[in-house]
């Protein structure tokens, strides 16, 4: 269900559950049944989990300032792993 938003100009704003892509043009008012047009409001997003509002944010982030690659990565060799004693007595494959 969605929430469409109308506006009666002697009530103020309502709210009408309806299932997406089923609003009409105008509502009547349930306090005095006068036809309220709609009104078109940004989708509330922000209402979901930071997790996810912060992967929209760098998917959008991304579509217009992708990150671009001016040099080729340097010549590092590999990052040697700490030497452990213990593991010294371990076969070799």
């Amino acid at each position: 269900m969605v929430v469409y938003q109308y506006r009666c100009a002697g009530h103020g704003v309502l709210e009408v559950h309806r299932p997406i892509g089923t609003a009409t043009d105008r509502e009547p008012c349930p306090d005095c049944a006068a036809p309220a047009p709609r009104v078109f409001t940004a989708p509330q997003l922000s209402f979901g989990s930071v997790r996810n509002r912060a992967l929209l944010d760098r998917t959008e982030r991304t579509a217009d300032d992708p990150a671009v690659v001016s040099a080729l990565p340097s010549r590092r060799t590999a990052p040697r792993a700490a030497t452990n004693p213990a593991l010294a007595r371990l076969p070799r494959p």
